[in-house]
């Protein structure tokens, strides 16, 4: 099984809602969450905060563990992702620099996130972080 990590960063907003980060996928032509399978001897936790930096460029503090999700890769492999409930530790403006890898971040409302992702199981988890508002 391909174990990965990731976040849904939520920035809590001082007069709306919170908005959550989003990352497309040239690869895919997808809207995700940040994720990323873990580098060897690196916890889950750890993969999860190092893949929300590399991918959205914010520096980010684990919250809370949300659902994990299985499924079968695009080659047929079992892969379980632990995703976590993530919020920015400074107020420094994101260091997110488009790559081949991922070409833009978006900061949305979850509303607007449910019709930008592309996956239903990121959906059910942009739902399951506004429960815990």
């Amino acid at each position: 099984m391909i174990r990965a990590a990731g976040g849904i960063v939520r920035r809590r907003g001082t007069n709306g809602p919170a908005s959550y980060a989003l990352v497309h996928r040239p690869q895919y032509d997808d809207w995700s969450l940040p994720k990323g399978k873990l580098d060897p001897g690196e916890t889950d936790e750890e993969a999860a905060c190092r893949e929300v930096e590399e991918e959205t460029g914010v520096r980010a503090a684990l919250v809370t563990e949300l659902s994990s999700i299985r499924y079968l890769d695009r080659k047929g492999r079992l892969k379980q992702v632990r995703y976590w409930l993530m919020e920015p530790v400074d107020g420094k403006s994101p260091r997110f620099r488009p790559n081949d890898e991922i070409d833009e971040v978006r900061w949305c409302s979850a509303a607007v996130a449910g019709k930008l992702l592309d996956h239903d199981h990121d959906r059910k988890l942009i739902v399951e972080a506004e429960a815990l508002s």
